[in-house]
C-alpha cells in the first residue's frame, strides 16, 4: 500500500525541513547580531577597505551556506506539498470506498447478513499543516489552551491544502465569538481542543501566528 510509505516519507521530510530551518535561524541570528554584517550588508568600511571588525571569510562562508539551506528548504517543501497531494487523493479515494462499503453493509443487514471490516488508519489524520511559532500571553489562543510548538492538523473546517493562511483567517473571522474545534499534535500526541476567536487587547482574534509546514 502506497499511502503509509508516502506518509512516513513526508514525516521524515518535515523533520528534515525543521532541521534546515533551525540551522538557517542560527546563521541569521549570528549575521544580524549587534555589530554583525547582516545577511547582505557590505564588508568594506567607509574608505573602501575590508572591515577589520569581522571575519570576512567566515561571513562569506555563512552567507553561502544560508543560500544552500534556502534552496534545500524550497526543494523539501515542494516535495512535501506533492506528497500531501498524494495523501489527500488517497484519503478521498478511501472515503468513497468507505461510503460504498457502508451501503453494502446496510443492504446486507436487510437480508440477515453482517459484515465487519477493520477500520484503516487515515494516512493524513496525523499530518499537520501548520505550527504555532508565536503566541502572546493572555491572548485567546493562550487562554483557550494552545501552546507554542503545537502542530495544527485541523482548524475548524480547514485542513491541509492550498491558500491556508487565507482560509485560516476566514475561518477565524467567520467564527468570531463561537467555539472552533481544533485537532493538534503536541509533543507527538494527538489532542482535540476548542478555541473561541474574539476581540482582545492585542492584534487579531487569536493572538498567535501560524507557520505553514
Amino acid at each position: 500500500m502506497v499511502a503509509p510509505d508516502v506518509k512516513a516519507e513526508t514525516m521524515k521530510m518535515m523533520d528534515r525541513r525543521g532541521a534546515l530551518e533551525a540551522e538557517m535561524d542560527a546563521i541569521i541570528a549570528g549575521l544580524t547580531a549587534p555589530g554583525g554584517p547582516g545577511i547582505t550588508g557590505g564588508l568594506v568600511d567607509a574608505e573602501g577597505f575590508p572591515r577589520s571588525d569581522i571575519d570576512i571569510p567566515n561571513v562569506l562562508a555563512q552567507r553561502r551556506r544560508l543560500t544552500e539551506l534556502r534552496n534545500d528548504h524550497k526543494d523539501v517543501t515542494n516535495k512535501i506539498d506533492k506528497n500531501l497531494e498524494i495523501l489527500h487523493s488517497s484519503k478521498l479515494s478511501r472515503n468513497e470506498q468507505s461510503t460504498s462499503r457502508e451501503s453494502d453493509t446496510t443492504a446486507s443487514s436487510h437480508i440477515g447478513l453482517s459484515q465487519s471490516e477493520p477500520m484503516e488508519e487515515d494516512p493524513v489524520a496525523r499530518l499537520p499543516f501548520a505550527m504555532i511559532d508565536e503566541i502572546t500571553d493572555g491572548s485567546p489562543a493562550a487562554v483557550d489552551g494552545l501552546q507554542l510548538g503545537d502542530e495544527i492538523v485541523k482548524f475548524g473546517n480547514v485542513e491541509a491544502g492550498d491558500r491556508l493562511q487565507e482560509r485560516l483567517m476566514s475561518e477565524a473571522i467567520s467564527n468570531e465569538g463561537r467555539q472552533v474545534s481544533l485537532s493538534i499534535i503536541r509533543q507527538g500526541s494527538a489532542m482535540n481542543l476548542t478555541i473561541t476567536p474574539r476581540r482582545w487587547n492585542g492584534r487579531g482574534l487569536l493572538g498567535c501566528h501560524f507557520r505553514m509546514l
